[in-house]
């Protein structure tokens, strides 16, 4: 990996309806993050972001006329992976444009309004006519199902305690406490989880991520560069790609290894390109759309072998001076809903040792992933 850095983070508060237009919401969070970096808008010339919604809803060209600056003459625009793996993916493509040369600072951004989307994905499925034909009429569709059949194979194949859905599930709402604008605080105990509705067996509601609207931004230049600014450096380490060869919309259910995300692929190539291991991790930001899938990743990420995730995360501890403190911010099951943005957003917070109360002792290597079936990303956040 170049050498690369995190200079700026940025991020809307997270509400469950914000009145405002989306463009505004984006707006808002990518002027935090350049106000956080110490730069103008004027400095950015390079614009990264991911490929599913961002070039229809707010693409580079609406970035610049929303800062309110010229076209940099030669911009790097680049639109990666879709969804959450395409964002943090981003650091990846902004660090080639900074190696290159093509770009001195790069603006990644992401948000959603998630509130003006009545149907939910039953439009989306509606609209494919194999599952309107052949799923929807049996009630298979919406993630939360597709997760629970993932659990339940786990639960066949390895044993999946409630408890240990409850372990992911409590450790996220309490480092969401700890942590200012989290939308769910309220305490949760094991006697609570089992008592909340449940979603599609086994999963629960805390078991689900949130729905919420909301936008971040991060500010990406070379290390030499970011010594001149106001923060500790926190480098990009190593970024890792992994896909399958199943399409995203048959992934859940043309899936011939539903035990195995592609956090197996991504998250050994971003070791290797770091040159670090598992071991070497103070604190993990994992893609938590479902607890289940927080169990998937601490396996195929390498920090215990198939069948150990959901042992590991019963008996590590929740604290943040326990084994592996898991989003620290509350991830997407009690802090908000982007795709894995404020878990990048957490990550490098945690690094500077800006998090006070919610801060993990001398944290100095983070890692960071995302999902966006059939792709995976996963970034390695370093203090220097």
């Amino acid at each position: 990996m170049v050498d690369v850095a995190i200079v700026g983070v940025g991020e809307t508060v997270p509400v469950r309806a914000d009145s405002r237009p989306m463009s505004v919401m984006i707006a808002d969070a990518i002027h935090r993050a350049l106000a956080d970096a110490g730069i103008g808008a004027n400095q950015i010339d390079g614009f990264v972001t991911e490929s599913a919604t961002m070039p229809g809803v707010m693409p580079a060209e609406d970035v610049v006329a929303a800062l309110g600056v010229p076209m940099p003459r030669s911009p790097f625009i680049a639109y990666g992976l879709h969804y959450g793996a395409g964002l943090v993916a981003a650091a990846e493509l902004a660090g080639w444009a900074l190696a290159s040369g093509r770009a001195t600072h790069v603006l990644c951004w992401y948000g959603h309004q998630l509130s003006r989307q009545a149907q939910g994905p039953r439009a989306l499925y509606a609209d494919d006519p194999l599952k309107a034909d052949l799923e929807m009429p049996s009630g298979w569709f919406g993630q939360p199902v597709y997760f629970a059949g993932i659990a339940q194979r786990y639960a066949h194949e390895f044993g999946l305690p409630a408890e240990a859905l409850a372990a992911v599930a409590m450790e996220a709402r309490e480092h969401a406490a700890r942590t200012p604008g989290a939308m769910k605080t309220a305490p949760l105990d094991l006697a609570g989880y089992l008592a909340s509705p449940s979603i599609a067996t086994p999963l629960r509601g805390p078991d689900c991520a949130l729905v919420n609207d909301g936008a971040i931004a991060f500010v990406m230049t070379t290390t030499e560069r970011a010594r001149d600014c106001a923060h500790p450096v926190v480098r990009v380490a190593g970024v890792g790609v992994g896909s399958t060869n199943v399409p995203g919309d048959t992934w859940f259910t043309q899936n011939s290894d539903y035990l195995t995300t592609p956090a197996a692929i991504s998250g050994p190539a971003a070791f290797a390109v770091a040159g670090l291991t598992p071991d070497d991790v103070d604190f993990v930001e994992l893609y938590d759309c479902f607890s289940i899938n927080t169990i998937l990743q601490y396996e195929d990420l390498g920090f215990v072998k198939k069948g150990e995730g959901a042992a590991f995360a019963m008996s590590k501890g929740r604290g943040l001076a326990d084994r592996l403190p898991t989003n620290t911010h509350g991830g997407l099951l009690s802090h908000s809903f982007l795709l894995g943005g404020g878990h990048v957003v957490e990550a490098v917070r945690q690094l500077r040792h800006e998090r006070g109360a919610g801060q993990v002792p001398d944290a100095r290597v983070g890692l960071v992933t995302a999902l966006g079936v059939p792709h995976h990303s996963t970034m390695i956040l370093e203090r220097m």
